[in-house]
């Protein structure tokens, strides 16, 4: 996993994989917070972003997942939200099987448990090895508005 700010980009773009870097400069080139939720292609099915407005909601309700087709870099446009995450292991329960149409597979916890709070600017990219519970509320009783971004990258590229 990944974590950083598209404003540190300058600095630190070199350091990441070609096809991340594209997906970062596409996340920097835009205003998402004005665009329709759905997908919006970069490179057809090989990399795509998915533009998501929505309320979090408490951490405990979000449920781990993990995708192998798939990398996910998540991009807050604006809003916070708060970021389970665990590396992916033998202590994971299943609560639904890997779906390969969907690319994804649910947890019952992450193990162990981690969060990091996203904020406007921030990104995330997650591999098939990052279990990950997105769109938690940093605060269970205050659920915010988040418009996010998920950019798909396919393993393929990398």
């Amino acid at each position: 996993m990944i974590v950083d700010n598209v404003n540190n980009m300058a600095r630190s773009l070199k350091e990441y994989p070609k096809v991340v870097r594209k997906a970062l400069e596409y996340l920097k080139s835009h205003d998402f917070t004005d665009m329709e939720d759905g997908r919006y292609d970069i490179d057809g099915d090989r990399m795509y972003a998915s533009v998501q407005h929505y309320k979090t909601r408490r951490l405990a309700d979000c449920k781990p997942e993990a995708h192998q087709k798939y990398v996910d870099v998540q991009y807050i446009a604006s809003g916070n939200e708060l970021l389970g995450w665990c590396p992916f292991s033998p202590d994971l329960v299943v609560t639904e099987a890997y779906d390969e149409e969907k690319d994804i597979a649910f947890y019952e916890s992450l193990v162990p448990d981690s969060t990091i709070i996203m904020s406007k600017g921030n990104f995330a990219v997650l591999y098939p090895e990052d279990v990950h519970s997105p769109c938690g509320a940093l605060d269970d009783d205050a659920p915010e508005d988040v418009v996010k971004v998920v950019v798909k990258i396919s393993i393929d590229l990398f």
